[in-house]
């Protein structure tokens, strides 16, 4: 049997299923109850966080023969046809091939037609920042004046490029970045139901690593899960992902600020040695930057950070061995070793000089202590 990657398996295809946006779902749902559906909705926010998904089980549920609380029954006749991914109802169009002026025409054509054995016919447009000027314009006759019988929604990772004149003749919904704890408890139930063994630190860095997007996350959790071969364990997850453990990071800062040269250089390189991805080590300083701050200057830092209590323990020790304007430093240089390290072809010595910067801060030669390594 050909397997079915999990971002797909586990898509949601209710509104009860969808994660970590609340505000949307339960807003729609209302909408349906209340018989207030508007005619062109705009959903926007970072990739993989539910937007076409939402986008499909909405138009399900406003052609629904008998909706439960807003959303669609499953059981009616429409529903059933409507699973079909061909349904002529739902019309599900990528903005990034279809941005010509010529192919919203096309829409504006076939919107005359009536909807087929359903109450609405729903235009989901993927990515339409993509649109050309000239198509937005005639976009924009459409949306003026639609037919009673069409929805249209847009979606977009790029709000800021669709123009005024579209925004405002919009419903707009934000979708936000998932949660680490949202995204952890999701995870547990997807590796319980397909018989996964795991352990919480593990679901921490695999929902860290997705940076609040569930498809990527998923995506993240079928690699790792086919290198695990069932049981997912902390060392397996950093192996794949080719992240560093929480105790080398701060092992690593406490020899920053101690200003120990020889032994930055050492754990450099020890973690080359070890196989690590010296640009992803460099996203991971920038983070545990970020973190510390975050430790030294929020009351609810766990909330944010969503640690465990033991490794939060440890940050928040640790943040208090530097000041607030050298964790801002270090957050600066080395988010712009990141972009760099990408194209260089000496890596590991621009990891070394952007270490030795951020430790000695601009004032080399006054700072400079090299220690026997």
């Amino acid at each position: 049997m050909n397997h079915i990657a999990l971002y797909r398996k586990y898509r949601p295809k209710t509104f009860e299923e969808v994660i970590g946006q609340d505000h949307i779902t339960k807003t729609l749902q209302n909408q349906i109850m209340n018989d207030q559906v508007g005619h062109a909705y705009l959903f926007t926010g970072s990739r993989g966080t539910g937007k076409t998904s939402v986008a499909k089980i909405f138009a399900k549920a406003v052609n629904c023969l008998n909706p439960v609380r807003g959303s669609a029954c499953g059981e009616c006749e429409n529903c059933k046809r409507l699973e079909q991914e061909n349904d002529i109802n739902i019309i599900e169009i990528d903005a990034a091939s279809n941005n010509k002026v010529d192919d919203i025409r096309n829409i504006r054509d076939k919107v005359k037609f009536m909807p087929v054995g359903a109450k609405y016919k729903v235009y989901i447009i993927d990515e339409v920042h993509m649109l050309s000027d000239s198509a937005f314009n005639a976009l924009l006759k459409t949306l003026e004046e639609p037919p009673s019988y069409v929805i249209f929604i847009l979606a977009t990772t790029e709000v800021h490029k669709l123009p005024q004149t579209i925004l405002s003749r919009c419903v707009r919904f934000d979708f936000r970045l998932v949660s680490v704890d949202e995204l952890s408890k999701h995870l547990a139930k997807v590796f319980d139901k397909e018989n996964i063994k795991y352990d919480d630190e593990s679901l921490k860095i695999i929902a860290s690593a997705g940076e609040g997007s569930v498809r990527d996350t998923l995506s993240i959790a079928d690699s790792i899960a086919s290198y695990c071969q069932g049981v997912i364990t902390k060392d397996k997850t950093l192996s794949v992902l080719g992240t560093t453990d929480h105790e080398l990071i701060i092992n690593f800062f406490d020899k920053i600020q101690e200003k120990d040269a020889g032994q930055v250089l050492s754990l450099i390189d020890q973690i080359e040695k070890a196989g690590k991805n010296l640009a992803v080590f460099s996203k991971d300083l920038s983070k545990h930057a970020r973190n510390l701050l975050i430790c030294k200057t929020c009351e609810n830092a766990n909330e944010i950070l969503n640690l465990t209590d033991d490794i939060f323990a440890m940050y928040k020790e640790q943040s208090q061995k530097f000041e607030e304007k050298d964790l801002i430093r270090y957050m600066q240089v080395f988010s712009s070793a990141e972009s760099e390290l990408r194209y260089t072809l000496s890596v590991r010595l621009l990891l070394e000089t952007t270490c030795l910067t951020a430790m000695l801060g601009f004032d080399v030669k006054k700072n400079w202590k090299l220690k026997k390594m």
